[in-house]
């Protein structure tokens, strides 16, 4: 948006706008776009993209694909793909891929890359830092090189029970020492963040205890998981190293006796949005699991998994009953909605998480290729709402003097973040709200023909 008058008049008309005083008509995606955006399968193919895949991407909006390393042959291919894949989307495509290292690696010698040490060797065996970060850059390099824009790592789960069939015995977890996990997730991450790889923590609430494997069935760890476990997860959510959170499908009463975890209401929303105060987006494990499927219902599955607050729904397939996977579920989660089982408003929510990450990713893609972008922008600051900390992301496309400030609700300036010549490109600066109280404010960049305003929410 592009203003002529004085920055003071700007900045009240531009917050009266954010506040919904716009008289200003935006067109919305439909319901069924936006139930879309919540869906990631995986397919099959290496170079020639499914018709079936073609029409979710080009028609009905599919939010994200899952490759596997049946679809990966060497990184010139592994390139190839992406791009075809991102150009059938109609919007940014979230491409994602699990590359924890070891045994979990979907880019491996195999396939054109090399070998990658595991979290057990780097986190117990080894324990240093450089170690970790050195492995970490080199995948991060990798799905940089090749586009996927999401990693499903790091693995946040504590080594409780090394015979676990799922975790401690594939040597995914770093240590048996929650704070030893923190240190290494979070070395791991900020590797991935510096080639601008989002990535995703999990198993949320913790599944390093489990006696059982949730990929065959039923999944109980009431008995042995502690609170202990959510250290890593918080750690990472309070320094802001947070982007993905994968919960598991994980049965514990002593959080919900009802439901496991990736279907559970007080899982996702009381325990680790509430409690925990991670506002970014939650990602299911794959729904097709036994643990999920030999118990639920397909229908009820993805009644209870929307209903519980998660963002992304993730399949192995594309395809259900010989036909679009993505068409059943957009057609039965917008069936439920219109009857009033599923309130609109927690699609809504979804969707626009869903589509902040998406800004995210598109900010960072511009700034790892060093493109001089054609037009001045500010981003929604990431993530939204925050504590305590957050992300401003703002592009320039003129050399000039560039203002980034916070506001209260009252127009008072309350920080200046950016007050200084700058050349074109994508800028970011981060916001510390800790002094402040819970509630909303605005951010505003100002250039010389420039100006703009934005809203952030601080949930404390």
């Amino acid at each position: 948006m592009t203003i002529a008058t004085s920055s003071s008049r700007l900045f009240t008309w531009l917050c009266f706008s954010l506040l919904g005083f716009s008289s200003q008509l935006i067109s919305q995606p439909s319901l069924e776009q936006k139930i879309a955006q919540m869906v990631m399968v995986g397919f099959t193919g290496t170079t020639v993209l499914p018709e079936s895949l073609k029409i979710d991407l080009s028609k009905r909006g599919l939010g994200g694909v899952l490759l596997f390393a049946s679809n990966i042959i060497n990184p010139l291919q592994a390139e190839s793909l992406t791009t075809q894949l991102q150009a059938n989307a109609t919007s940014q495509l979230l491409i994602s891929v699990d590359q924890e290292g070891g045994k979990v690696a979907r880019l491996g010698a195999a396939n054109g890359f090399s070998s990658t040490p595991s979290a057990y060797h780097l986190g117990t065996f080894v324990n240093r830092e450089d170690s970790t970060r050195a492995a970490a850059a080199m995948m991060a390099g990798w799905l940089h090189q090749t586009g996927i824009n999401i990693n499903f790592a790091p693995v946040a789960d504590v080594n409780v029970n090394p015979l676990s069939p799922a975790i401690g015995q594939l040597e995914r977890s770093y240590s048996k020492n929650p704070d030893t996990v923190s240190r290494h997730i979070g070395w791991f991450i900020e590797e991935f963040h510096a080639k601008k790889i989002v990535t995703t923590l999990k198993h949320f609430p913790g599944h390093g205890s489990a006696a059982v494997d949730s990929h065959l069935g039923f999944t109980n760890i009431t008995s042995t998981w502690s609170s202990a476990e959510l250290i890593p997860f918080k750690s990472a959510i309070d320094r802001g190293l947070s982007d993905l959170i994968m919960v598991g499908h994980l049965y514990n009463a002593q959080i919900d006796s009802q439901y496991p975890a990736s279907l559970s209401y007080k899982t996702v929303q009381k325990l680790l949005r509430d409690s925990l105060h991670f506002s970014g987006v939650v990602i299911s494990d794959e729904l097709f699991m036994n643990a999920i499927s030999k118990n639920y219902k397909f229908d009820d599955a993805l009644e209870l998994c929307v209903t519980s607050g998660t963002d992304i729904l993730l399949f192995s397939t594309n395809i259900y009953n010989k036909q679009s996977l993505t068409a059943y579920v957009v057609n039965s989660i917008s069936q439920k909605v219109r009857a009033g089982i599923i309130s609109e408003n927690i699609v809504d929510s979804a969707y626009n998480r869903i589509q902040r990450l998406k800004q995210h990713i598109i900010t960072n893609a511009t700034l790892a290729s060093n493109q001089i972008p054609i037009s001045t922008q500010l981003m929604q600051n990431y993530p939204n709402p925050f504590n305590p900390t957050t992300t401003v992301d703002y592009q320039i496309s003129v050399r000039g003097n560039v203002t980034v400030a916070v506001y209260d609700i009252l127009g008072r300036k309350i920080a200046a973040l950016v007050n200084e010549e700058q050349s074109p490109g994508i800028h970011s600066v981060h916001f510390d709200g800790s002094k402040l109280s819970s509630g909303v404010y605005f951010y505003t960049l100002q250039t010389a023909n420039y100006v703009a305003a934005k809203k952030m929410i601080i949930i404390k």
